[in-house]
């Protein structure tokens, strides 16, 4: 009997030159491409194949191309006689989660990212900022240290010694030095392009406040667990209210996994390019995580059994 699934996708961060190369689809590849390409006004094709990688890391380039990848990867490993119980992404992963299941379709989807990216990067370069990576400390050892710090968050709740902070470059420059302090075995920053899912993001988030009201959310097919809201669900204004939270929320991913294991999930597939997650998955005891991408089709078949 095959072990319960769930799907999960990566976010800003998983982009790499040639992350459109392994995509099994490649027709419906080059017809999302051409789509996010118009509504970009990007050479996104050229730049999944060819980089430059500071071009391929802008938010405006990452976020559609990542979309494209999570959720055709998605489709292959479903049309591979996998069905997941349950789906989520991380951050950015999560429209491509919305798209498998069927809330949202793939060119509403598409155009929400776009305009997502649009919005998030022309705050970010407004405002300024950046993030860093916090290693070997809990989430509320570091909350202790940055909640009493001006101009940082913590943004990503990605697993036991794994926690993100978000931030002006002030901020994070003295956070570095104060969570070093308190014990943190190191604290790595990031290159992103901006203070992701903290409150400096607010002016893209009330701006992409606008746009989700006025888009059509459907019942999920596979409930999706969210970054501010990690209790599975089906429920269309649920989803959506959840998702107008997340560009200046933390992004919850510990207790999206804590819900998983509470839904009697075993294996985690991630789709999309890399295995970031798998990674933090390996973290958890009772969850084992297989990348479609890196590990293969008949590898994440014969891991689930």
């Amino acid at each position: 009997m095959a072990r319960p699934v769930a799907f999960v996708f990566p976010g800003q961060g998983s982009q790499r030159i040639g992350m459109l190369d392994r995509v099994p689809d490649a027709a419906a590849a080059r017809a999302l491409v051409a789509d996010a390409e118009d509504c970009s006004g990007l050479p996104l094709g050229r730049l999944a194949a060819e980089g430059p990688v500071d071009r391929l890391t802008d938010t405006r380039a990452a976020q559609p191309l990542l979309f494209i990848a999570d959720l055709l990867w998605a489709r292959a490993v479903s049309q591979h006689g996998i069905d997941p119980v349950v789906v989520a992404g991380h951050s950015l992963g999560e429209y491509a989660a919305l798209a498998f299941s069927d809330v949202l379709d793939d060119l509403e989807a598409l155009s929400l990212v776009c305009e997502r990216s649009r919005l998030m990067a022309d705050v970010a370069e407004a405002v300024g900022g950046t993030m860093a990576a916090v290693l070997g400390m809990d989430v509320d050892a570091t909350h202790a240290v940055v909640d009493g710090l001006d101009g940082v968050w913590v943004a990503n709740e990605n697993g036991p010694g794994q926690v993100v902070i978000s931030g002006t470059h002030a901020g994070i420059e003295h956070a570095i030095g104060a969570l070093s302090a308190a014990g943190a075995r190191r604290v790595v920053p990031l290159e992103v392009a901006g203070p992701f899912h903290s409150p400096l993001m607010a002016p893209a988030a009330e701006a992409f406040g606008h746009t989700l009201a006025r888009t059509t959310f459907r019942q999920a097919l596979v409930p999706v667990s969210q970054n501010t809201g990690a209790t599975p669900t089906d429920d269309a204004d649920l989803i959506r209210g959840r998702l107008a939270a997340q560009i200046v929320s933390p992004v919850g991913w510990t207790a999206i996994l804590e819900a998983f294991a509470t839904k009697g999930v075993e294996v985690l597939v991630e789709c999309g390019p890399g295995s970031v997650l798998t990674g933090i998955t390996r973290r958890y005891e009772g969850l084992e995580g297989v990348s479609a991408d890196t590990d293969g089709l008949d590898r994440v078949s014969e891991v689930i059994g």
